[in-house]
């Protein structure tokens, strides 16, 4: 069984990744991205061990976003872009709710962390609609790229909230309210499909000069020997604006 999600906080912020890490979190990222959510269509398989370096490093990470110099964040309401960025950024803030109109989601975010072992934290199957952020990338409006994850479809419990993930197109919005009380709106820019020995790490998980968000889930042809899915799908997309939750 896997282990259960701590829902995601009513305020504070989760501990976030630094703007700049080395290749060891792009790996250990990239190995998420290919097992971690909606892979297993009966069993739900972990995330491999992160290295020590990583795991001891990810928590004590400092926030990237604020007016450089400022000496306090910037306001909320209003993206702000700095000299590090390319386009509005946002102070850090855990998000609460996944806003996708395209796909008919609205849902509560859950945080997804590490395991007393190491692993990486999954939502069990019978949660196969709830989203997750991994609270060791950025907070969705932060430069930098926010990762979301969630389920393609569970053999017992029917679709996953990303069942439809391919059927974006750039220029869709996707929305997420943020505890803050402030909706990062963002534009997808791409969407792409890609087989698990060729995933795109940098293009995901890298450094970024903006705002970003990604959306992954499982995708392509499933592969009843493994009980899995062969490929991954991913949305790429950036700050567009941000105003007050209603």
């Amino acid at each position: 069984m896997p282990a259960q999600l701590r829902p995601a906080r009513a305020g504070g912020d989760a501990p976030r990744r630094p703007g700049r890490v080395a290749g060891l979190l792009a790996a250990l990222l990239a190995v998420l991205a290919a097992v971690l959510f909606g892979c297993g269509a009966a069993s739900q398989e972990q995330a491999a061990e992160p290295p020590a370096s990583l795991t001891s490093s990810a928590p004590t990470a400092a926030p990237t976003s604020g007016a450089p110099g400022s000496g306090r964040a910037p306001d909320s309401t209003s993206p702000q872009t700095t000299s590090a960025s390319t386009g509005p950024v946002l102070p850090a803030s855990t998000p609460t709710v996944l806003d996708v109109p395209r796909l008919g989601v609205h849902h509560d975010l859950v945080e997804l962390g590490l395991n007393p072992d190491g692993t990486v934290e999954v939502p069990p199957l019978s949660q196969v609609r709830t989203p997750g952020w991994y609270r060791y990338s950025p907070t969705p409006g932060e430069l930098g790229p926010a990762v979301i994850l969630g389920h393609i479809d569970a053999a017992e419990y029917g679709k996953g909230v990303f069942y439809d993930l391919g059927s974006m197109r750039p220029g869709d919005e996707v929305d997420v309210t943020r505890a803050d009380g402030t909706v990062a709106v963002f534009a997808v820019t791409d969407v792409g499909q890609y087989d698990k020995d060729d995933f795109p790490t940098d293009a995901v998980y890298g450094d970024l000069d903006h705002a970003g968000l990604r959306l992954i889930t499982c995708g392509g042809a499933f592969d009843a020997q493994t009980r899995s899915y062969e490929d991954n799908i991913v949305v790429f997309a950036r700050l567009r604006s941000s105003h007050p939750a209603g």
